[in-house]
């Protein structure tokens, strides 16, 4: 398995973390007879030499050496090693593309980065043509005597055999022979897989998946042939879909379920960590999420299928229904009353994971979750432990109840607040509660001033303490916001940050804050002179005061510096009016988030449509995420901005959220901000 290794130059080679001189252990270790050994040597492959994706220079030369690891038949956990494989020649990303919209987020690379890109990229395209090459081991591995093998073969053959017909053939000979379960579900996926790519020849495996889609398959069989031809042939769907996806499912849970593979002792390791992860039911999940994707957009029956999930007598169902929510709600519009009141009847289960999966679900959702509010205040106030009180995190159900905006929570809060130690998040999540929290602020002022000004902690505890006690603008808490200004060691981590929340929180005190003018205007010359200009502005409307250091960070070349300045010049209005010139000649910057500042900063200062709406189209199409910003300048100008009316019915009219697979990935507050855009272009429409 291992010959020539040895001669390999691996120390010239790079992998995530340096030389890869350690890399021909690795490869090694897969041949382990201890289980914990294959384990810990997959787990880095995947941590070093296949890093997130990428392919270096040795995970280039391990290709060789992991096709003689799968053809050694005696050799345990060989799926794992197929899997790699794909992953390394890229064929594990996900098969469907629904169409995006036109827009693009701004993305720029310095040189270096650049030259890391296009480097792995030429190394991707060197490991596909590899694995390619070596393809033929899959077509033996096929009726392999490892089921676990036989499962992860299918895709592997259908991404990188190049010859259709020899492959069509192949995963129908084997369903005829296959008698594993799993196994025959991985060569409808596989099918499915093949219509996506072979589109010209993709009409007799379509065939096939509606001969598997029929009684007297297996219920599981059949729903996975319903998944794979919604991606790939939703016109041969039946007509009565989710019933009958929801009939099958029922059918699937009242026979025994067999474990997808045997139980694996503990180990310290990321795959072991993801294992542990797993969904009771990893197979149900598997199969409703294909379908799921599939559907996409087809949001009434992604809510009538998650609906009849939901009211399984299954609690394994149910939990996959409650996950496969989240990444409904996170990436299309729609009314979700119904789904979420049913996720909110998970609270009251016996089973942890369900109820932990609803918490987690909820959490996400802010005031969506406003019709599970019942038995979310219900389960906070039926277990008091689980509120986060003595930890450094707010307890899930306690967090999900305040970011619904339910005055229920305060209660509890305060509570949580009165420990000695306090959740470093309970800031942000009090903030939800709007006029609420208003009695939590003596308790936030108190705990505010208990900050210790020399912890590498002392960030994570005051921000968030500040953030709230600015929303809610408790005057009352300058003292304590002018003693950590006044006492953080010059050394202090993340110092500038702190520096520039607590200016931040003193200005949202208006007139209140008098007493730390002189502090203010100490650090006009500093590196947080935009956050003492705009509070000392809030403070004392000193417009001779606050201009020039404006003036001067509009100018400044420090990347989010004039983004910054224009933004504090426009709260200043019309007397902001010398930096007219320069906020005009920003308004035509190509950095996306310069010009929206400044256009925004012009309307507020000039009132002159004319260089403003050009400018913010062009952002709008730009970058999503400035979309809030803008609707919100829209929203000032009033009658003035109806030139642009058309972005906003757009949006309006938009299945998908803004901020949807833009990043690659959610962020925790991606629904609250789309929500929160959604109200404000209405209100732009009704301000005409």
């Amino acid at each position: 398995m291992f010959t020539g290794i040895d001669e390999v130059d691996w120390a010239s080679m790079q992998h995530a973390y340096g030389s890869a001189e350690d890399v021909p252990g690795i490869l090694r270790a897969l041949a382990s007879p201890c289980p914990q050994e294959r384990e810990t040597a997959l787990d880095g492959m995947y941590g070093a030499v296949h890093h997130q994706g990428d392919v270096y220079d040795s995970t280039l030369a391990c290709i060789p050496y992991l096709f003689a690891l799968v053809t050694h038949a005696e050799l345990p956990d060989r799926s794992g090693i197929v899997e790699l494989l794909v992953s390394i020649g890229g064929g594990d990303t996900d098969d469907f593309h629904p169409d995006e919209d036109e827009d693009k987020d701004d993305v720029s690379l310095d040189a270096g980065e650049e030259d890391r890109a296009n480097d792995n990229n030429d190394n991707y395209a060197m490991a596909r043509t590899a694995i390619r090459a070596g393809a033929a081991v899959f077509v033996e591995l096929v009726a392999d005597r490892d089921p676990e093998v036989r499962r992860a073969v299918p895709r592997a053959l259908v991404r990188f055999l190049d010859e259709p017909a020899r492959v069509l053939g192949l995963l129908r000979q084997r369903l005829d022979d296959e008698r594993e379960g799993g196994v025959r579900l991985a060569l409808a996926e596989g099918l499915g897989l093949f219509t996506r790519l072979h589109t010209e020849s993709a009409g007799p495996a379509v065939d096939c998946l509606m001969a598997l889609s029929a009684a007297p398959n297996d219920p599981g069989l059949r729903l996975a042939a319903l998944g794979q031809l919604a991606g790939c042939a939703p016109d041969r769907l039946p007509a009565d879909l989710v019933p009958t996806v929801v009939a099958l499912l029922r059918a699937r849970s009242q026979r025994p379920r067999v474990p997808a593979e045997p139980e694996r002792p503990a180990t310290d390791t990321l795959i072991g960590h993801l294992r542990r992860l797993r969904p009771a039911d990893e197979e149900g999940s598997q199969l409703l999420r294909t379908l799921h994707s599939a559907l996409d957009a087809r949001t009434t029956d992604r809510i009538a299928l998650l609906k009849g999930q939901l009211t399984s007598a299954d609690p394994a169902d149910r939990c996959n229904a409650v996950w496969m929510s989240a990444g409904l709600f996170r990436e299309w519009r729609a009314d979700y009353e119904e789904p979420v009141v049913l996720i909110g009847e998970q609270l009251a289960s016996d089973e942890e994971r369900l109820r932990d999966a609803a918490v987690s679900v909820l959490e996400s959702l802010f005031t969506l979750a406003v019709p599970a509010a019942d038995r979310l205040a219900a389960l906070v106030e039926a277990a008091p432990e689980s509120w986060g009180g003595g930890t450094t995190t707010l307890g899930r159900p306690l967090k999900a109840l305040a970011r619904s905006g339910d005055p229920r929570a305060v209660p509890a809060l305060a509570q949580v607040l009165a420990q000695p130690v306090i959740p470093n998040d309970i800031g942000y999540t009090i903030e939800c509660l709007g006029p609420a929290a208003e009695q939590l602020a003596p308790l936030l002022r108190e705990r505010l001033g208990e900050v210790p000004l020399d912890s590498p902690e002392t960030y994570n505890r005051a921000a968030p303490l500040l953030s709230a006690l600015g929303r809610l603008r408790y005057g009352a808490a300058v003292p304590e916001v002018l003693g950590l200004l006044h006492g953080l060691p010059r050394e202090l981590r993340f110092r500038d940050s702190l520096v520039e929340a607590l200016a931040r929180t003193l200005g949202t005190f208006g007139a209140d804050a008098r007493e730390a003018i002189p502090a203010l205007r100490e650090l006009l010359d500093g590196e947080r002179a935009v956050a003492a200009s705009t509070a000392l502005w809030s403070v004392t409307g000193d417009v001779e005061a606050v201009l020039p250091p404006l003036l001067r960070e509009l100018l400044a070349v420090e990347a989010g510096h004039p983004r910054m300045a224009a933004e504090a010049l426009g709260r200043l209005g019309p007397p902001a009016a010398p930096a007219l010139p320069e906020l005009r000649r920003l308004a035509e910057s190509a950095e996306v988030w310069e010009r929206t500042a400044a256009a925004c900063a012009l309307w507020d200062i000039d009132g002159d449509p004319e260089p403003v709406l050009p400018a913010l189209r062009s952002a709008w199409r730009q970058n999503a995420y400035t979309r809030g910003t803008i609707a919100a300048c829209l929203l000032r100008m009033g009658t003035a901005a109806a030139p642009a009316h058309d972005l906003v019915h757009a949006e309006l009219a938009a299945p998908r959220r803004h901020r949807a697979r833009r990043s690659g990935g959610y962020g925790s507050h991606d629904i609250l901000e789309d929500e929160r855009l959604l109200h404000t272009c209405r209100a732009a429409l009704d301000a005409t």
